[in-house]
């Protein structure tokens, strides 16, 4: 048995085909004519970009057009000047082949962003080395693995699966996938999840330790792969995998129901979403509205900052999908720890404790703030959108937002543009400082969203990205469950909406908690929103009171833990 991370649910039995790329070999090879050179390299670029769009193409029909904007991430990069003349200048200015100044080029980006705390910026190393691979077969007249010939019931097994091979997977023939390198948040796991394929990354040494046609069983849900397995073990995971889809099916059942507790009690239920393609699986799974629009995505991938009007017409989007649900849209979360080169920002020593989110908004009102709350009042007239101000540790910092949109609100009437006028302005509670003075935020703002990722991160000083002190990171801790409870309670005393967007509101187990402190709305990915509403249509609020008294009488994360796994079990 092996262990690794779940990347996507689901249980897969198959055998093994092992994939392994053609090792390319790249020398300094010089050139003589470094203009000819620079047109064959234009000449692999121009081909690698019609495979791309095709890939692209592909993947949007197939699967969704937000599975497709991996691909276009990969165009966006291709056709970036900045990288592509820089590949020139290394050919011309080395008297290298383009083989060797691609790899020179690429894998300096790929090593810078791979170097950077931020989850989204390390993927663009994945996608960086890919491109550069691909660019390369294409010069050398090397072909690609064809993922897509793989037979029926074949669990793919391989070092890693770059973006580009994953999107060309044929569902219906692969029953699983194993890696030994990735993440959750990789778009190889990203896509896994899209094509509803059983995978489990980070699985180290596996590729030495399988053989070609193995009869092997991948449980995506637990993060366990078996290879050669028993006859026992094989009626298991078979068993396991028609509950997992019986289960599946079920859910579908939630569909158009309401999201009211057995005695009553109405929640909302909406989904975290990173652009306006998202928008398609919250209306597939039923999703009340959007509880988090992180806009920082549409300031990245990109060589220049997003105009107002690039802004309005993505969250104008959201907001006519919607069709009347509400989006609550948080206003840009960048700092420190993600690079963007074109807003000039320095690295920060210390990125999580420095000049990030409403900070860094609030010092670039001109042309950070303005453009972006413009594009959102403007987008306000045509849907239920508010206004999200992330990383709020003192009152001065949502007051003087408060006032930069009274300030456009102005500007607005003035020039005759439509906007919501009664449009609702909350903040993200992800510090300890949010929290202890909840009290006070709660008569100044007209929603709380509570930020569990952070929160918990601040709360308990534990970076979460340090595997060393990893085990001290748990929502389950009581100081973290003191600390919601008492957001909620503030909250609830002020008369204003209070909701959760961090991971926490999906957790089966944290559920019973937070509809017992009395949580007014739940935000999650969208594939998470119908087990919760399955599960928070069959609790009693008030019945709740009790497991949670009891559950806060704990003095350590673990017995809480327990507890709770043992309530939902029962």
């Amino acid at each position: 048995m092996f262990k690794g991370t779940n990347a996507s649910a689901g249980i897969g039995i198959g055998k093994a085909a092992i994939i392994k790329e053609n090792e390319l070999v790249i020398r300094p090879e010089k050139v003589i004519d470094g203009a000819a050179e620079v047109e064959r390299f234009k000449g692999a670029l121009a081909e690698t970009i019609a495979q791309t769009e095709t890939l692209a193409a592909d993947l949007a029909t197939r699967v969704g057009e937000k599975e497709a904007e991996i691909m276009q991430g990969h165009l966006m990069l291709l056709n970036d000047p900045m990288l592509t003349n820089e590949i020139e200048s290394a050919i011309t200015g080395d008297n290298v082949c383009s083989e060797f100044a691609i790899e020179t080029v690429c894998t300096m980006y790929a090593d810078m962003f791979a170097s950077m705390d931020d989850e989204l910026m390390q993927q663009r190393a994945t996608d960086m080395r890919d491109i550069k691979v691909r660019l390369q077969q294409v010069l050398q007249g090397v072909k690609p693995v064809d993922i897509a010939a793989l037979p029926e019931g074949s669990v793919i097994v391989a070092k890693d699966l770059t973006p580009s091979m994953t999107a060309g997977i044929n569902p219906a023939n692969v029953a699983g996938i194993v890696t030994e390198m990735g993440g959750r948040t990789s778009h190889s796991a990203i896509l896994a999840r899209a094509l509803e394929i059983p995978a489990v990354v980070a699985v180290p040494g596996i590729l030495g330790q399988v053989e070609d046609g193995a009869e092997m069983i991948v449980d995506g849900s637990e993060g366990v792969v078996l290879s050669a397995p028993s006859e026992e073990e094989k009626a298991e995971y078979t068993a396991k995998r028609d509950q997992f889809l019986k289960e599946k099916k079920e859910l579908e059942q939630y569909i158009g129901k309401p999201t009211v507790t057995r005695d009553g009690v109405e929640i909302e239920l909406v989904a975290n979403i990173g652009n306006p393609d998202d928008v398609e699986k919250v209306l597939q799974y039923d999703g009340e509205g959007v509880g988090l629009f992180r806009t920082e995505f549409l300031f990245m991938d990109r060589t220049a900052m997003p105009t107002e009007e690039e802004q309005f017409e993505a969250y104008k989007k959201v907001a006519i999908a919607l069709n009347g649900r509400p989006v609550i849209i948080r206003t840009l979360d960048i700092g420190g720890d993600k690079e963007i080169p074109y807003m000039g920002l320095q690295k920060d020593e210390n990125p999580f404790l420095g000049y990030r989110a409403i900070r860094f908004c609030l010092d670039r009102k001109d042309d950070v703030y303005r453009p972006q709350l413009r594009a959102l009042l403007r987008a306000s007239a045509f849907g239920q959108i508010k206004i999200m101000i992330p990383m709020v540790t003192c009152i001065e910092e949502i007051r003087e937002a408060k006032a930069l949109i009274e300030e456009i609100k102005k500007e607005l009437d003035e020039k005759g543009i439509a906007y919501n006028k009664e449009i609702k302005v909350g903040i993200m509670v992800e510090t300890a400082a949010a929290s202890l003075m909840a009290d006070v935020f709660a008569k100044e703002v007209d929603f709380f969203s509570i930020g569990t990722n952070d929160l918990t991160q601040y709360t308990m000083s534990v970076d979460r990205g340090n595997e060393k002190v990893s085990y001290l990171y748990s929502t389950f801790n009581p100081a973290v469950l003191r600390s919601i409870r008492n957001i909620i309670k503030c909250g609830r005393e002020a008369g204003i909406m209070v909701g959760m967007c961090g991971e926490a509101a999906s957790d089966p187990m944290m559920i019973p908690l937070l509809l017992a402190f009395g949580l007014n709305e739940f935000s999650m990915s969208s594939s998470a929103i119908l087990k919760a509403r399955k599960m928070i249509t069959g609790y009693s609020e008030a019945e709740l009171q009790a497991v949670a008294d009891k559950a806060m009488s704990f003095v350590s994360a673990k017995e809480i833990e327990n507890f709770m796994r043992d309530f939902i079990n029962q």
